[in-house]
């Protein structure tokens, strides 16, 4: 079941909803991209339909929202530990196909990946979906088509879509129903649109073999990348934190316990102790990130990390881009398998030979 509205109509759904939920949704930010000309997209709090972009994809994803970037768990003293208190509103985040994707690969590391996270599992269970739908046929940078993640069909309580002539919604979630109705909705059968195919597409092979790991064609990256991190901080599977313990004494008896976003691309990261350092090039690092997003996170859960937002490729200051990353990976296994697949043929005509 469905609804069409008009503008009026969804600002009234959307101030409505705001009785019972806070509402996270992407806001054009007019101004304030890397350049003074340019806008940028970002997450926020809002209380008006208004503020909602519908049109075009944000340039920060909405993960904040689960795993912020800095979250107090608890506070401590010498003798009592407490858990930081927390808003606990019931939200609605306003997301795009991949990015309702995406929170199926967050629920698998912190909710499916051995003991569940309490407090992920605390934040979650207060977070609902609303789906923005669109074809996105300008987007440059997205691939979700060849990822497989350019259409949600479950995971929200109703999507949302502009067209010329208002608003077309629709809304699963049968308790809503009322709030629609309320607002003027038209009843109609609405599918949600979805981008079928993307002006960028990637190739992912089935297996990789183990050659790929020392494989030159990690060197470039070495000399490209710089480790601002950016490239994982915008990603909405990204999932990696450090913990960091504040204190407000000079005994270090006082203090807090937070967990920090952090990163497998950010200098330090793989810091132990004794001043070893895991994968110390960029090279090293970028290997890291995109085998763990194309393969060995599918290798052990069944299906792949990166969703193809493209949000990466949009913000790296060095133009690395991810997608063109995964093809060439693609290509070199070929590469590789056909050099196997020759020197075993040379070896089997040479022991016929004998």
């Amino acid at each position: 079941m469905g609804y069409t509205l008009d503008g009026a109509g969804f600002s009234q759904v959307v101030k409505n909803l705001g009785q019972n939920y806070r509402i996270f949704a992407p806001v054009r930010k007019v101004g304030e991209g890397r350049f003074t000309d340019t806008d940028v997209i970002r997450y926020e709090f809002i209380t008006d339909a208004s503020e909602i972009e519908l049109q075009k994809k944000s340039d920060y994803s909405f993960k904040e929202i689960l795993t912020p970037l800095s979250e107090t768990l608890f506070f401590f003293t010498e003798n009592v530990v407490k858990e930081a208190d927390r808003d606990t509103r019931d939200v609605i985040v306003f997301l795009r196909s991949y990015d309702i994707h995406a929170v199926k690969r967050l629920d698998q590391i912190y909710l499916g990946n051995g003991p569940k996270d309490y407090f992920y599992e605390n934040i979650r269970d207060h977070v609902k979906f609303a789906l923005i739908a669109g074809d996105e046929a300008d987007d440059p940078d997205g691939f979700s088509a060849s990822m497989g993640t350019n259409r949600a069909t479950e995971g929200y309580l109703f999507s949302v879509e502009q067209t010329s002539d208002g608003f077309l919604c629709d809304v699963p979630d049968t308790s809503l129903e009322s709030v629609f109705e309320e607002a003027g909705g038209v009843k109609a059968e609405v599918t949600p649109s979805y981008p079928v195919r993307n002006r960028t597409r990637v190739e992912i092979p089935d297996e990789i073999p183990n050659s790929i790991y020392k494989d030159p064609i990690w060197d470039e990256y070495t000399a490209r990348c710089i480790g601002c991190g950016r490239c994982t901080l915008v990603c909405p599977t990204c999932t990696c934190f450090t913990m960091q313990d504040i204190y407000y004494t000079d005994n270090g008896k006082v203090g807090e316990r937070r967990r920090v976003n952090a990163s497998c691309m950010i200098d330090g990261y793989t810091n132990v102790a004794g001043g070893g350092q895991y994968r110390r090039t960029q090279g090293e690092r970028m290997r890291f990130k995109v085998l763990h997003k194309i393969y060995d996170f599918r290798k052990r859960f069944g299906y792949d990390m990166c969703v193809g937002c493209g949000r990466c490729d949009a913000v790296c200051p060095e133009y690395i881009s991810f997608s063109k990353i995964i093809n060439k990976v693609n290509q070199r296994v070929n590469e590789l398998a056909a050099e196997s697949a020759d020197a075993a043929g040379k070896e089997a005509g040479a022991n016929g030979s004998k």
